[in-house]
């Protein structure tokens, strides 16, 4: 008896659309979620994931924020959220460059010229 399992890594676009004026370039744009996930399955068919995220990607400038695990979860519903600024934790850029650092501990977000967290003095 054969089995054909593994794991791997999925990204899903979320049906969600935000218009906004970009804080870092000052462009308007909007703002379109996705939602990142590892999965298992066997037979080519998922049968569950873990490690979700959710951020959302401007197409001004292509920063990339991270966003809070409940707000990623309402929009995955199809309920209707409107991003604010304070919502939004810019990762990275469209060339790949990191905007800030989060940590890992407390989730204080600092620039990314920090090695350590200036809150709770962790290794970021």
């Amino acid at each position: 008896m054969f089995f054909i399992m593994g794991i791997s890594q999925g990204k899903k676009k979320l049906d969600f659309v935000n218009t906004m004026v970009c804080s870092l370039c000052g462009k308007f744009g909007r703002l379109e979620a996705y939602m990142t996930y590892t999965y298992f399955s066997l037979f080519f068919i998922p049968l569950f994931r873990w490690n979700v995220e959710y951020f959302v990607t401007s197409t001004c400038c292509g920063t990339v924020y991270s966003i809070d695990k409940s707000l990623g979860k309402r929009i995955q519903r199809g309920e209707d959220v409107t991003l604010k600024e304070e919502d939004l934790y810019p990762t990275a850029r469209r060339d790949g460059r990191r905007v800030a650092s989060r940590c890992p501990s407390c989730g204080y977000i600092t620039s990314d010229d920090f090695d350590y967290c200036p809150k709770c003095g962790r290794k970021l």
